[in-house]
């Protein structure tokens, strides 16, 4: 009994398949692989482009967000915000590409197509923060902010060099000596100092953002930089410090790995009770840190857990937006 095919040739039920058949197959095969290879590319054309450090957007967005929040309480000028957010956006999300086109990240534009796709970015993107720092400094306006640029110039630059630091092995001490690689310590200490140096221009932004909409840097634009850089080189230290001891138990062992982090705890208390006793930071203020330094004292004596890592992210991020909303109805209240 024969079972007929849609040519009109007669094949048995249990014969081999028809060479049509095996020829889709090879072809479903061979599309699958394509668009497997489009996706990588897909995905390596937005790692050349899109700024990898998740982190540190938020870095970027909780300083400015906080110094447009108290600033709002006297003045509701928005739209020099709006630039000033627009340019630090741009200028932040240039430094990846930047990095891809000249080879100095994980990610290095390889190819002609790369090369000029990321150059197009960076002219894209340099033409936006250029539009909106040209209107904001034009005609001599907001002159303070060439000063606050200026500082943040500085700390990314500091920073850049720290990485380079602790990326490269460090030279023979005696000619001919061989190099010996840098010990983990060692190049964990440059990191963190990197990082904090980076944040230093990071939260710069607060100052800033403050500026703009008040047209005064004074005592409140300092206190706002030193709150958000306390904030953020606080969740730096202990993001870092979680993920370096994640396997370690014990009271005892948690302090003699995490001492470094202990001590950064005491002085943070420190300099916020003298910031908010000699008036500099509402003492009021002290309320958006409690549950930062709750979770540091916290993490010494509780009891051991797997490490989530993007667990440890979303909590991060839920005490920024925490720290944000605090800061800011703390400053309207005492205001």
């Amino acid at each position: 009994m024969g079972v007929q095919t849609n040519i009109g040739q007669p094949q048995t039920m249990w014969g081999p398949p028809p060479k049509l058949a095996v020829s889709e197959v090879e072809g479903d095969v061979r599309g699958a692989k394509a668009d497997f290879a489009e996706i990588a590319r897909r995905a390596r054309r937005r790692a050349l482009v899109l700024p990898r450090e998740h982190g540190a957007w938020g870095l970027l967005l909780v300083p400015m967000i906080t110094g447009a929040g108290v600033a709002f309480r006297a003045s509701v000028h928005v739209p020099p915000f709006l630039l000033l957010l627009t340019a630090a956006l741009a200028l932040f999300w240039l430094r990846t590409p930047v990095e891809s086109l000249l080879g100095t990240s994980a990610m290095r534009a390889q190819t002609k197509a790369e090369r000029r796709e990321v150059a197009i970015v960076i002219a894209g993107l340099s033409a936006v923060a250029a539009g909106a720092l040209g209107t904001l400094l034009w005609s001599g306006r907001n002159p303070d902010l060439w000063l606050i640029g200026g500082a943040a110039v500085v700390a990314f630059v500091g920073q850049a060099l720290l990485n380079l630091m602790w990326r490269r092995p460090p030279r023979p001490s005696r000619e001919g000596e061989a190099e010996r690689p840098r010990s983990k310590n060692s190049a964990h200490r440059l990191r963190m100092l990197s990082e904090i140096v980076g944040t230093i221009g990071l939260t710069s932004a607060a100052p800033a953002a403050y500026y703009v909409m008040t047209g005064r840097f004074g005592a409140t634009a300092w206190m706002l930089w030193l709150a958000n850089l306390i904030f953020a080189g606080n969740q730096i230290h202990y993001v870092q410090l979680r993920i370096h001891t994640a396997r370690i138990q014990g009271l005892r062992a948690k302090l003699a790995h995490g001492w470094a982090f202990a001590t950064g705890q005491a002085v943070m208390t420190l300099v916020l009770t003298v910031a908010c006793m000699t008036g500099l930071l509402p003492k009021l203020a002290s309320l958006a840190f409690a549950p930062l330094l709750f979770r540091g004292w916290f993490y010494f004596i509780k009891k051991p857990s797997p490490l989530l890592v993007r667990r440890l992210g979303w909590s991060e991020l839920a005490h920024a937006v925490a720290f944000c909303i605090v800061f800011i109805a703390v400053s309207a209240f005492v205001g």
